[in-house]
């Protein structure tokens, strides 16, 4: 019994002592670094930290092969702690080429007509006729439409110009766009003019003089070719040349062209005539 307690008041002072060294394992000491890789929130991050993470060459690389420095990791923070509209922010354009551009826009506005950029004239204002029936209220001489050139500059309302505008956009430049590197400019064959239709003595005053009207005879293409009503409606060109001549009916309300009569053989005759019955076209 005597040996029994001996015991028990043993194992009860070694339970009670604390050791002198701890018993937790610890890592080995080696002369290796352990890099451990650092976990950023995504919305700390964002695509700019992102981009600043990319793989970069390893240490060595030759001299054709310079890899870039490895970003600190207070650079990444730094870069995460901008506001997400300053880090993605575009780069400015160069101050000439937004110069060039504004002077481009001030000359297109100070050459408009009708209100419309891509109608380049000048306003002339009231035009009288020498006969009753003849003249135009508020007249503009067009020199382009949608940069598309006329071989004259051409007096009509603002109407006309528009419908021009319409046709150009729809008809006209669809059809040739794969011929010849697309259309550049306009053969006017007439536009304003005092006088009956066809120039036929008694008839009615022609919308000619009215300024609705505008006579185009043919077509000047990047690369140089000319096509003319004349000459290609029956052509292997012959088909967007009818095209354009049929794109024509509903932004004109009458159009005339080599099928109609012996007096539009060699040209497109374009007004903005309006008819209760629709658009008058052959």
């Amino acid at each position: 019994m005597r040996a029994l307690g001996f015991g028990l008041i043993l194992l009860a002072g070694v339970a009670v002592a604390a050791p002198e060294q701890s018993i937790r394992p610890v890592a080995r000491t080696t002369s290796a670094t352990v890099s451990v890789p650092v976990v950023l929130p995504e919305e700390v991050v964002g695509r700019a930290a992102i981009s600043l993470l990319r793989p970069v060459s390893r240490p060595g690389t030759n001299a054709r092969n310079l890899g870039t420095p490895v970003p600190a990791l207070e650079q990444v923070v730094a870069a995460a702690a901008l506001p997400r509209s300053e880090v993605l922010r575009p780069s400015l354009r160069p101050s000439a080429i937004e110069q060039k551009a504004l002077a481009r826009r001030n000359e297109r506005r100070k050459g408009q007509v009708c209100g419309d950029p891509d109608l380049q004239g000048d306003v002339v204002g009231y035009v009288p006729g020498r006969i009753n029936g003849c003249g135009i209220a508020e007249a503009v001489r067009l020199r382009s439409v949608s940069g598309v050139a006329l071989s004259q500059s051409s007096l009509m309302d603002c109407g006309t110009a528009k419908a021009l505008k319409t046709w150009t956009e729809r008809g006209a430049k669809p059809a040739l766009r794969g011929v010849g590197g697309g259309l550049v400019s306009y053969r006017v064959a007439a536009h304003y003019a005092c006088r009956t239709r066809n120039n036929q003595r008694g008839a009615r005053i022609s919308e000619h003089g009215k300024g609705r009207a505008i006579d185009i005879s043919g077509f000047t293409l990047r690369d140089g070719t000319q096509l003319t009503v004349l000459r290609d409606w029956n052509s292997r060109n012959g088909r967007a040349l009818k095209s354009m001549h049929k794109a024509a009916c509903g932004p004109f309300g009458t159009v005339l062209g080599p099928n109609s009569d012996r007096f539009h053989r060699d040209h497109f005759h374009f007004d903005t005539a309006r008819y209760r019955s629709g658009s008058y076209c052959r």
